[in-house]
């Protein structure tokens, strides 16, 4: 049998919109029969949840079960509720919720329709059609480009109002929404409509961790990326060749900075907004470029900017015309419609998926231009680049799907992650970007990816502030991507290399410890997955009923156990930032750059060096971390180290997969850690592993770091009584006594097992160890500045010997509670000890003082 042209070109389509499938998620748009009621022609409702309701009102009695853009799956557990008819009122009731409705009354109004919340913990709230709300917690915006702080061009940001009120009811008014169709592979089927009202009520008074997960269970799921998306980007809009890729890749070698994705921004191609051809004067083979990048383990990511079409200039033009059959007399462009199928699928075919076989790992999309496909006049160009390129990795891709862009709309979480566009540099910039980043969660899109250190300078002059750009990195450190960009201007150059002494040590501290507490973000990025909460949450979450958690609005929890107060305001002239925090109640929090371990449920002011930062780890966490040695996150790590924190005994979890997989719903891992404490002994217990995949590990080494504790009198690993050595092969214990932490190092333990660590301690040990860390950090920090003004200068004996403390303690472990005791007995001391120090200045003196936090007499 002999097809045609076209006949051919029709089956190739059909091939490339073949059924597909999202391990994390198959939705069904068609709800349970059990959950719907259809009492009369004109109405439709559907129990959801508990707490949420579908209603449906359509003079011609017309009802929708497509997937629309917003909610995509209905077909969910059906909730325990009852129904009866009184007094002409349909009544639905579920334990939380109850909905009343005059039958025969048509569209819904105020009058004919009521939903009241219920629940024992707080006042019942009733909604009804056309109530306002008045405190909506907000969502996102689709860029920062060109805002300086909060602010363009005199005005303020449009925030989307987000599922979250303090009102304790949202609704979410889908009668407009495109509507998918029912193809395998689904498009926008722009001759569907829904029914004339189509509303979702969620009811859930100060409960919005519920309401989020109950709108994730209709808007979908927010996917885990790969676990290599975690760590640190290297991005800048420069015009990089091979040579200077190299060069620039060995420098993060020798500075032993670790990487992950490499990022190269539009002039990978010939000169052109659009453009589809390497441009060979800085590439001369790119699949040879690419092999490098490969064997480097770094992930490559291209920025397209797709509005200009297909040109006659472009090398895929001859394929792509033919394939669409377009007419290039005239060599005309090949016009942009990203809403045609045909268009998409010769897009991926002739230059997309060729480029991916070569060694593109993903895409970066900047779409700039029109909001709005000029054929189908309501389709976002955003929202649907976000859902094409996503789709079409889920289908084609042999790996998990990553994707960037800007945020479309509400049901864009789908298909992560976001890229904030063109921030100004400015502290403004980097106060608000914390705020915009909670907000955002509160419509499921919760991996922002900002320009790290800002876009735009202020002006054509501007540098790089490095106080700014440190404090830039450590929030971006602590935010869902750490990626560094800027515009092209070679006085933006971010490389770690650049900056100078302190800066420098911040800077390089923040991205190791970025890779260090990687496993503990990746757990959390899994639990956004599964329950819908965002590694970067706001504080309301937890304690909806403090108005604290609504006024410190840039604070956020990072994951469960981790709270961040960032710094956006430069520093006094002394160069310490003083940060105003809020510790909620319920339990203690310990400050993890100063050792210090601080009560719940106040408001405090704490002050931070530029090596520090406000990060605060909840009372007995147990964290999942890497070994220093991690450089890449393309592997499992042979090594975990699990930082046990002090102020009460406590739990923890290590999520692993894959990395890279698209089937880790099923396909994982949870190892689970505990600490008990009694009579002076603490254990924790490493629980056996639950679950599998491929490449798991069957043993494993750890270290143990056990904070704030006071020096034990042994450590007992699998019955055998470990020796305290600094550095061995084999099971050890050692005192870090700049951390004032108990590092316990054990080997090959089989993970279906597990183990244990049990600690003693002597007892009566009352040396006060909370803050410590600060204290001998501060003293030696201040005396080397001081030597380096006066090189001749003679310390008294006794401040140069506290100076020691740290090493004293490792060195006489019998005499730590002695040792710490006499310390905090002088330490109050040292301004009489330096009245008559030698070979310097009663003003250098002074600012010695000053930087211990201690006055003079």
């Amino acid at each position: 049998m002999k097809l045609n042209k076209v006949a051919i070109q029709l089956i190739v389509i059909v091939l490339f919109f073949l059924p597909f499938s999202v391990s994390a998620q198959n939705y069904h748009p068609q709800a349970n029969p059990a959950a719907v009621i259809h009492p009369e022609k004109d109405v439709r409702f559907t129990v959801l949840t508990p707490v949420m309701i579908r209603l449906e009102w359509d003079s011609l009695g017309y009802f929708t079960d497509r997937a629309s853009f917003v909610v995509v799956n209905r077909q969910l557990a059906v909730p325990s509720y009852t129904k009866k008819i009184l007094g002409g009122w349909l009544i639905i009731q579920t334990d939380s919720m109850e909905v009343k409705y005059k039958l025969g009354s048509g569209r819904f109004t105020q009058r004919n329709l009521e939903v009241t919340y219920f629940n024992k913990s707080e006042n019942s709230i009733i909604w009804h059609p056309g109530m306002q709300q008045k405190d909506n917690l907000m969502g996102t915006y689709r860029t920062l480009d060109g805002y300086n702080g909060d602010m363009r061009d005199g005005k303020k940001i449009p925030l989307e109002k987000g599922i979250l009120a303090r009102d304790g009811w949202t609704l979410i008014d889908d009668s407009h929404s495109l509507l998918f169709d029912n193809a395998a592979f689904q498009w926008v089927d722009t001759s569907a409509r829904h029914s004339t009202q189509d509303w979702y009520v969620l009811m859930y008074g100060s409960h919005y961790k519920m309401a989020l997960r109950d709108y994730a269970m209709i808007g979908g799921k927010v996917p885990l990326p790969p676990r290599y998306a975690f760590g640190y980007w290297w991005s800048r809009y420069w015009r990089y060749s091979d040579n200077e890729f190299r060069n620039l890749i060995a420098k993060f070698k020798q500075f032993d900075v670790p990487m992950d994705v490499l990022v190269i921004d539009m002039d990978w191609h010939k000169q052109g907004w659009t453009g589809w051809t390497w441009d060979s004067s800085l590439f001369a083979d790119p699949a040879k470029f690419l092999a490098w990048t490969n064997n480097e383990h770094l992930k490559t990511t291209l920025n397209l900017h797709p509005a200009d079409g297909v040109g006659p200039q472009e090398r895929q033009y001859g394929s792509f015309a033919k394939a669409m059959n377009f007419d290039t007399t005239g060599h005309k462009t090949i016009p942009y419609v990203v809403s045609d199928k045909k268009y998409v699928k010769t897009w991926f075919d002739t230059i997309l998926n060729p480029y991916e076989k070569q060694g593109v790992d993903f895409w970066w999309l900047d779409w700039q231009q029109w909001p709005n496909d000029k054929k189908v006049k309501s389709l976002s160009n955003t929202w649907w680049l976000n859902y094409v390129f996503f789709t079409e990795k889920v289908k084609y891709g042999n790996t998990r799907p990553l994707f960037y862009h800007r945020w479309g709309g509400l049901g864009n979480h789908r298909y992560q992650v976001g890229f904030s566009g063109d921030a100004d540099i400015s502290w403004k910039s980097l106060e608000y970007q914390p705020y915009f980043t909670n907000t955002a969660s509160n419509v499921l899109y919760d991996y922002w990816s900002h320009d790290i250190g800002g876009h735009n300078p202020l002006s054509s002059t501007q540098t790089i502030d490095p106080e700014m750009f440190t404090r830039w990195m450590q929030y971006g450190v602590l935010s869902p991507m750490l990626r560094t960009h800027s515009t092209k201007n070679g006085l933006l150059n971010k490389a770690v290399w650049n900056f100078k002494g302190a800066y420098f040590d911040a800077i390089y501290n923040a991205i190791k410890f970025r890779y260090q507490i990687e496993p503990y973000i990746y757990t959390m990025a899994r639990k956004t997955y599964d329950s819908a909460l965002a590694l970067c949450r706001p504080l309301y979450y937890n304690y909806p009923k403090a108005e604290n958690a609504y006024k410190f609005n840039r604070e956020y929890q990072f994951g469960d156990d981790m709270l961040v107060a960032p710094i956006g305001a430069p520093a006094d002239t002394n160069g310490v930032s003083t940060k105003e925090v809020w510790l909620p109640a319920g339990n203690d929090w310990y400050e993890w750059n100063t050792g210090t371990l601080l009560k719940g449920g106040q408001i405090v002011n704490r002050q931070f060096s530029i090596d520090e930062y406000p990060l605060y780890v909840k009372a007995g966490s147990i964290i999942a971390m890497n070994a220093d040695t991690i450089h890449n996150l393309q592997f499992q790590p042979q090594r975990i180290q699990l930082g046990v924190f002090p102020g009460a005994v406590g739990t923890g979890n290590l999520y692993e997969d894959n990395g890279d997989n698209k089937d880790y719903a099923d396909h994982y891992s949870v190892t689970s850690y505990q600490t008990m404490e009694n009579k002076g002994t603490l254990t924790l217990k490493i629980n056996p592993v639950k679950g599998h995949f491929s490449g798991m590990k069957t043993k494993r080494d750890y270290t143990l770091s056990f904070y704030g504790r006071h020096m034990p009198a042994s450590v007992i690993v699998g019955g055998e009584k470990l020796p305290y050595i600094a550095d061995s092969k084999n099971a050890h214990w050692y005192y870090d006594g700049d951390k004032m932490s108990i590092e316990v190092y054990i080997t090959d333990v089989q993970t279906s097992k597990g183990g244990s660590c049990v600690i003693h301690f002597n007892e009566g040990n009352k040396a006060d160890i909370n803050g410590l860390p600060e204290k001998m950090k501060r003293l030696y920090n201040m005396s080397e500045k001081l030597k380096y003004k006066d090189a001749y200068i003679v310390f008294p004996y006794r401040v140069a010997e506290m100076e020691e403390l740290n090493r004293s303690l490792e060195y006489y472990p019998n005499k730590f509670e002695q040792l710490v005791n006499k310390f905090n007995e002088d330490f109050p001391k040292i301004p009489a000890m330096m009245k008559d120090t030698k070979n310097t200045t009663d003003e250098e003196i002074a600012i010695f003082i000053k930087g211990l936090g201690l006055s003079i007499d």
